[in-house]
């Protein structure tokens, strides 16, 4: 790749114009558009002026300008909580197909693997583009069947935690999937033994709730500071909203004490009528994900976290919180801040996106449709400062 590059003038989601210079896969400047030379000595001053890409500046170092006017820019996006182990059915999919050719820099695997098969998903993400980190399923079986918790022998806490100590920087946390399909007649007993496996390992649990029993205030009761709960939009029956549309208290004590709500969307999972309810009520979601799987990315209604984060933007979201929620939110969730911030020295991860003033029709889980007048459109992103994908980089010869 080219030692150093300057994008010029691209926007940031609180509406600042700048150019940003990345050299040897590190964020090396952003300033006010056409200050660089006054933020940066010598190389990326001059290549500020030089006009075209693949130009080299003084001092022999090779730079690039990428013409980035009228698109935005962001740190990378976060999808937390996506399938990506490729040979699972129906539950998989390729890791850079849902990351970075997206625009999505880090993804998620959120449970598809247990103790059993969680050595495999992390050789698979050494080999992509893609940033990638994973939710250990509290059953060592994870998707290789979709009741993966209807047997609590299945719930294996030496494995797992044999599993943590073996890959402690690519499992960020527990995934338990709590919903009548899953946990057959155990209740909330899984998800007992998840909370004492967390504690255990020291991490987060994230949540899977869906239809009924167990009910959700047995399931919140049991979640604590810091876990998120998943799916927390969507139109089944006994979800966090009531019939009539009304939070249930049970909701409001579990976001009182900082459990964290998350989109999850996936095939079944999210409802614009519960998304207008939680908004109407003060509840935003404090990230949004896709649940994304090969299925659901090919035949809808998921397509991409682009697509996705449209939808917010039809509900009335601003642009900026709609994109905190899968930058700066979601990297405090994963505990590395650092993937979810433009900032001098960081590795770059970067997503570029254009809002294309264009009336686009959206779909819910549940069939209903809304209107956006503008949509979300991913044109590049950049993982790891060493990884390209997406039109401007085409056009500029990566």
């Amino acid at each position: 790749m080219t030692a150093r590059w300057v994008l010029k003038g691209v926007k940031l989601v609180h509406g600042e114009v700048v150019d940003l210079v990345v050299a040897e896969g590190r964020i090396a400047a952003i300033a006010p558009t056409g200050e660089l030379s006054l933020t940066v000595a010598g190389e990326a001053g001059k290549a500020g002026k030089a006009g075209k890409a693949g130009e080299t500046g003084g001092g022999g170092a090779q730079q690039r300008i990428i013409e980035g006017t009228g698109l935005y820019v962001s740190s990378g996006w976060i999808d937390l909580h996506v399938h990506a182990l490729s040979e699972l059915t129906p539950y998989g999919d390729e890791m850079d197909a849902i990351g970075i050719r997206q625009g999505v820099t880090t993804i998620v695997d959120a449970g598809s693997c247990g103790a059993d098969r969680i050595d495999e998903l992390a050789a698979q993400s050494d080999k992509a583009a893609t940033n990638v980190l994973a939710l250990l399923n509290i059953s060592r079986l994870g998707l290789s069947r979709i009741d993966e918790l209807s047997q609590l022998d299945w719930i294996a806490r030496d494995p797992a935690l044999a599993a943590i100590r073996r890959h402690p920087a690519f499992i960020v946390g527990l995934k338990a999937r709590i919903s009548r399909s899953v946990v057959g007649d155990k209740g909330v007993e899984p998800l007992r033994l998840a909370r004492r496996l967390a504690d255990e390992a020291g991490l987060p649990l994230m949540v899977h709730i869906g239809a009924g029993p167990p009910e959700p205030e047995d399931i919140v009761a049991l979640m604590r500071r810091g876990d998120a709960l998943t799916h927390a939009l969507h139109g089944k029956g006994g979800g966090l909203f009531d019939e009539r549309g009304r939070a249930r208290p049970a909701l409001v004590e579990a976001a009182r004490r900082g459990v964290r709500l998350d989109v999850g969307h996936g095939s079944a999972s999210f409802s614009f009528a519960a998304a207008e309810a939680a908004l109407r009520q003060g509840f935003r979601p404090d990230t949004i994900s896709t649940d994304i799987y090969r299925a659901n990315r090919l035949n809808g209604p998921v397509f991409s976290l682009a697509h996705v984060l449209t939808k917010f933007l039809a509900l009335g979201c601003p642009l900026q919180d709609v994109i905190e929620a899968v930058t700066v939110r979601a990297a405090a969730w994963l505990g590395r801040p650092e993937l979810g911030r433009l900032q001098v020295g960081d590795r770059a991860n970067l997503t570029l996106f254009a809002l294309k003033r264009e009336p686009i029709a959206l779909r819910d889980a549940e069939g209903q449709e809304r209107t956006a007048p503008e949509q979300i459109e991913v044109r590049g992103a950049v993982a790891d400062g060493t990884h390209f994908a997406g039109e401007i980089w085409a056009e500029a010869g990566y």
